[in-house]
């Protein structure tokens, strides 16, 4: 889907800066009160672990992808031949 791991972890960064505006915002503006403003805060500041853990899981994916070239020449024979010493005489 072209979403890659870096981008994940800006969103996560970005969304506790939101959480604080978001706060700011509620507790400035509306007639609410704190606490509700500390529930908007609250809100938006839960999407940064999970932004976080997205990115996580994304580069996981990505590193697997890098890997892949490697382990199918391991596969194959041609490259594992050539690292790995025969031990057919011991």
């Amino acid at each position: 889907m072209g979403v890659k791991s870096g981008m994940m972890y800006v969103a996560g960064v970005a969304s506790i800066g939101l959480s604080f505006a978001s706060w700011l915002t509620s507790a400035t503006t509306e007639k609410a009160g704190l606490d509700r403003a500390d529930r908007w805060g609250i809100f938006v500041g839960e999407w940064a672990p999970t932004f976080f853990a997205m990115g996580v899981a994304l580069r996981i994916e990505e590193a697997r992808e890098e890997m892949r070239p490697m382990m199918e020449r391991e596969t194959t024979g041609t490259y594992a031949e050539t690292r790995m010493p025969s031990r057919a005489g011991v």
